[in-house]
């Protein structure tokens, strides 16, 4: 029987500045490298690395530095639903201004003439 060793990394993350981020993905954007051979000699996982310079190609180095994307895209469906329910009630608000208003405008129409049949020729009630 043949022995097995396991290698354990401490169970902790290893957290890597926003300037250690830039610097390895600027080192990928050279093309000289391979992703992969980038990621191993910096100890970084090469998903991790492809994630960080999609990041960087995709937001710039503020959404690298926050490795988070600028706007994900569930917040962007959740604003664009707000959005779709705000027009909705905007439109039926518009629509009851506009029918208020054209009711007040023919209660208008219909007051002198009102106003002139209850008056004498005179001009005296």
């Amino acid at each position: 029987m043949s022995e097995v060793e396991i290698i354990t990394d401490g169970g902790r993350r290893r957290r890597w500045s926003s300037a250690e981020k830039l610097r390895i993905v600027e080192e990928t954007l050279d093309g000289s490298e391979s992703i992969s051979a980038v990621a191993r000699r910096n100890g970084v996982a090469p998903n991790l690395l492809y994630r960080w310079r999609k990041l960087m190609l995709e937001g710039g180095s503020v959404a690298v530095s926050g490795d988070d994307d600028v706007t994900s895209n569930k917040k962007v469906r959740q604003m664009e639903d707000r959005i779709r329910e705000l027009e909705r009630q905007l439109g039926r608000k518009t629509m009851e201004a506009e029918i208020l208003r054209e009711a007040l405008d023919r209660s208008r129409a219909k007051k002198p003439t009102l106003l002139a049949g209850s008056l004498k020729k005179d001009g005296s009630r």
